[in-house]
């Protein structure tokens, strides 16, 4: 059993999957959010997505962080994380503009005071006002602020995104077949829009992270940030402390880079490559092995050519002891956003993303296969799933 499993999460959600298996799949079984018929309108034209996501666990090292150093511009940060894991799922199936957004905030008032809450609400506007420069349109309908100190030890930053968007506008991943190309797009870096360098670390896998990269210095000193049922050899194993320095950065801000939202160049994607795009996928949770959930058929994936390990992962490998398999299950490892495409139009998409900053490359193909496998090679070896 991995680390992961034994703090009680898991990087592919068996349980979640089979909770749900009943309900309905949607119009488009293979696309990467569920996609419903227009319900608001009644017209066959169009469709009705909503969903719902949020910052995890990540909200726990941005309240070890404020609170060892005072900085509530973390808090920003959480509300990027929140919005960007709604953002980039829709935009796996087309959605980039006019989209509506309500948030649900649980706190427990006794150690999350009104500042962190004010942080947060206005972080969201203001990242809602910087994608409008790049043509991206979310409405902040308000949402759910809630007190709920016997439920939430610190806080719980989430939300609901909702859109209606033409149906000959959709990506569905139904379009994925051998001899596709597969261009991924770095989660590292630092990309026009953004202010500073970013870790690529996202939203994924923040209990591993915090856990195995840092030390028993934060289980003493603030238990509320831990279920205490763990047994101890889980708990803050690692040897850092948030303010160490580490590839020319303190250990916190790495792990709390905000979650790169692929916004911008995926509205630039839709918009001058629509027709050459065969799939997109959001590795998210479930790394790089998340493609696999939305293959429309019984084919091969080989990436062959993955990014080079930013170094927040490597750090969390160094101290964890994971191995490559279970790394590339719970983390993006180098790039969260993957277009299927053919190999004639990779170029033009590739030479846009690197104008926006973003290093793109091809990672991989599609091959033609009796089952559905995928096959990750690195410096160390093939993995296979």
């Amino acid at each position: 059993m991995s680390l992961y499993d034994k703090r009680g999460v898991s990087a592919q959600k068996e349980e979640v999957h089979k909770a749900v298996a009943n309900l309905d799949q949607g119009l488009y079984p293979n696309a990467f959010c569920k996609i419903y018929a227009d319900y608001l309108n009644g017209d066959d034209r169009w469709v009705n997505v909503m969903h719902a996501d949020g910052a995890g666990t990540k909200s726990i090292l941005a309240y070890l962080y404020w609170k060892e150093t005072g900085d509530l511009s973390v808090w920003k940060g959480i509300a990027q994380d929140a919005i960007a894991m709604n953002l980039d799922d829709l935009l796996c199936v087309g959605i980039c503009d006019n989209l509506l957004f309500s948030s649900t905030i649980d706190r427990n008032k006794k150690r999350i005071p009104g500042e962190v809450l004010e942080a947060v609400i206005n972080g969201t506007q203001e990242f809602f006002e910087e994608l409008r420069a790049y043509g991206i349109n979310i409405h902040y309908l308000g949402g759910e602020t809630a007190d709920v100190g016997d439920v939430v030890r610190t806080i719980a930053v989430n939300g609901t995104m909702t859109a209606r968007w033409p149906k000959n506008r959709l990506i569905t991943n139904d379009l994925i077949s051998p001899g596709n190309v597969i261009v991924g797009f770095a989660s590292s870096g630092q990309a026009k829009y953004e202010v500073t360098y970013n870790s690529g670390l996202g939203s994924n896998g923040l209990t591993s992270a915090r856990h195995d990269v840092l030390n028993k210095y934060y289980a003493d000193k603030y238990p509320e940030t831990f279920e205490p049922i763990l047994e101890d050899n889980l708990v803050y194993i690692g040897k850092n402390r948030m303010t160490d320095e580490f590839a020319g950065r303190n250990i916190g801000q790495l792990l709390l880079s905000p979650t790169r939202t692929y916004a911008p160049l995926m509205k630039a994607l839709l918009e001058n490559h629509f027709s050459a795009i065969r799939g997109v996928i959001h590795c998210s949770g479930g790394g790089q092995t998340k493609c696999m959930k939305y293959l429309p058929g019984t084919m091969r994936v080989i990436k062959d050519n993955l990014f080079e390990v930013p170094p927040i992962f490597q750090l969390i490998q160094e101290n964890s002891g994971s191995d490559d398999r279970e790394m590339y299950q719970v983390f993006n490892m180098g790039h969260r956003l993957e277009v299927f495409t053919t190999e004639e139009s990779a170029g033009k998409m590739i030479a846009l993303s690197e104008q926006l900053g973003i290093e793109a490359k091809i990672v991989g193909r599609v091959e033609p296969s009796s089952t559905r496998e995928l096959i990750l090679e690195n410096k160390q070896g093939s993995i296979h799933f």
